[in-house]
């Protein structure tokens, strides 16, 4: 009987110090969130990050790892050397930029390209920015902020770097985002696409504007097609005697309902505006890539990387990793980020969101994505 009662005296005790650490972490939850009620999030925040010292220093510590002590000796030796040459280097250029500007007062300092400026001896910059898009595609909202300061900083000689992954989403949302590549175009930056996932509808609505469109071998490409679909309660309604009224002004300002009554008359016109849509899409599709069939291809259907490439869908198999170490032997390579200042309540919901939607996902792409 003590035995029992030593036993569950400790286990009281243990719930006891669970139960407490829970109301103390919500408790702290709650202050922080009611210390920033009220309080404008503000702008958002822009990131920009060397890619190319970031793979430089993962190629260092590699080749550290491989070498004895005489060789890494001899290895920080050279380095120290190459950077002692390349300040040298940078002084010397520094003083020749301001020669030529002195002779050429109305001249800007960035345009100056005489052999010995900066601007001749600078690598041109790749700007990578990555778009991960959902269905509603809110995404673009950074997307266009990312978009607006490479325009600002870029030059004539850089080029940008978009890795898409979207199985595609609302029409009017990836409509957007497609046009703020376009604006990449306009300023007559290169662009180059990278597809390691899936580009499909929305997706590849984006991914076809590009100079260049690169994708892994099995990425899912395609899907060039309209789909709208919505349940009817009308009939579950009506057998519980529960009336629905909906008002309109114009024949067709709802064709279709989800608790009313639909007829064909509706379901004609409703079909007839995806079709609309469609056209404006294959249209799209084809003044961005002019040489594909788009008969062809303008389905519905998606397809893998390879059978992309023959069908013209995109211009290379390989993966935005391959890209950017070819990209980092020529240029230097920044990365950029957009991300908006959230609150804690705002973060505890964006996780619980991103819950549901990863639940969601990982149930339906089980049914659809074919599986190796």
């Amino acid at each position: 009987m003590l035995e029992f009662l030593f036993e569950y005296g400790l286990f009281f005790a243990k719930a006891i110090t669970v139960v407490i650490a829970i109301i103390a972490v919500l408790i702290a939850f709650v202050a922080i969130a009611m210390k920033q009620k009220g309080q404008s999030s503000g702008k958002g925040q822009l990131e920009i990050r060397s890619i190319s010292e970031a793979l430089d220093d993962v190629a260092d510590y590699a080749k550290k790892m491989l070498m004895n002590d005489a060789e890494i000796k001899a290895l920080e030796k050279r380095k120290k050397a190459e950077n002692k040459a390349k300040k040298k280097a940078d002084k010397q250029q520094a003083k020749q930029l301001k020669k030529d500007v002195s002779t050429n007062p109305s001249a800007d300092k960035s345009d100056v390209k005489s052999s010995g400026s900066v601007e001749s001896a600078q690598k041109p910059r790749l700007f990578v920015i990555d778009f991960n898009g959902s269905v509603d595609a809110h995404e673009v909202d950074n997307f266009r902020e990312e978009i607006t300061a490479v325009l600002l900083a870029a030059k004539s000689s850089d080029e940008v770097l978009v890795n898409v992954e979207s199985g595609g989403g609302v029409v009017h949302g990836y409509g957007l985002a497609a046009s703020q590549l376009e604006r990449i175009k306009a300023k007559g930056l290169k662009l180059t696409i990278c597809v390691d996932k899936v580009a499909a509808s929305g997706g590849y609505m984006m991914a076809c504007v590009a100079d260049k469109l690169v994708c892994a071998n099995f990425a899912i490409i395609g899907s060039i097609g309209v789909i709208a679909q919505m349940p009817n309660f009308n009939k579950l309604l009506k057998k519980n005697d529960i009336e629905f009224e909906q008002h309109t002004a114009g024949d067709f300002k709802r064709t279709l309902t989800v608790f009313g009554e639909n007829n064909d008359e509706g379901r004609a016109k409703f079909k007839a505006e995806l079709e609309e849509v469609h056209v404006m899409f294959k249209d799209f599709v084809t003044r961005n890539r002019p040489t594909l069939d788009i008969s062809k291809v303008a389905t519905g259907e998606y397809w893998f990387g390879m059978q992309a490439l023959e069908l013209g869908l995109v211009d290379e198999l390989s993966t935005s990793d391959d890209v950017l170490l070819a990209f980092n032997q020529t240029h230097d390579v920044f990365g950029i980020k957009y991300s908006e200042k959230k609150n804690v309540m705002e973060k505890l919901g964006i996780a619980a969101e991103g819950m549901l939607f990863r639940t969601y996902n990982k149930v339906f792409n089980q049914h659809q994505t074919p599986i190796a």
